[in-house]
């Protein structure tokens, strides 16, 4: 008789520490998840930022810029260049440039 509640005790332990073990790995699976969305959209903030600034910079001065460092000297951009690898291919004053954003590996 109390090898029974020994023997039930113990699967009830295991069962719990197994379901543990199982909780954590999912939240740990669900913070990763969002770290990647919230790069994801942090990629795509920074690449209407840098378009909106180029905008506004033509409205104002009537070319686009002709690189990303004079949007971040005169227009107030600022980029995290060491989480981020941005891509300003300005191909003439009077189109706007191609702006591609990548997350730095």
């Amino acid at each position: 008789m109390y090898s029974d509640k020994v023997k039930k005790r113990t699967l009830l332990i295991v069962i719990l520490l197994a379901a543990c073990i199982i909780a954590a790995l999912l939240v740990g699976q669900a913070v990763r998840d969002s770290r990647e969305n919230l790069r994801e959209e942090s990629v795509g903030a920074i690449r209407e930022t840098i378009r909106s600034a180029a905008r506004q910079c033509y409205v104002v001065e009537g070319v686009y810029p002709p690189d990303l460092t004079y949007l971040e000297e005169n227009y107030g951009v600022k980029v995290n260049h060491r989480d981020y690898f941005v891509t300003y291919d300005a191909y003439a004053q009077n189109l706007p440039p191609t702006v591609k954003v990548t997350i730095r590996q």
